[in-house]
């Protein structure tokens, strides 16, 4: 599959599994993502899909690189749809 597909599936998986913050911005915890079986079906490599995607502006969050486990916690916002 294209970058573009992969991130368009990631979009998607956002909007099932995230919630809305105070200023209505969708956004889901790396672990939320990374533990759900869907997504691990779906994602050969999610790292590199949520990277493709914060190059072009459409999920922002906090470091480079995501690790499982030790940024759980970490929120993934979704800039556009």
């Amino acid at each position: 599959m294209n970058v573009e597909g992969e991130i368009s599936l990631l979009v998607g998986e956002m909007q099932r599994l995230g919630t809305r913050d105070a200023d209505g911005r969708l956004s889901v915890k790396f672990g939320v993502l990374f533990q759900d079986d869907k997504c691990a079906n779906l994602f050969e490599a999610l790292m590199g899909t949520l990277k493709a995607a914060k190059r072009r502006k459409i999920v922002t969050y906090e470091g480079e690189l995501l690790l499982q486990g030790v940024h759980d916690d970490v929120d993934i916002v979704l800039l556009q749809n």
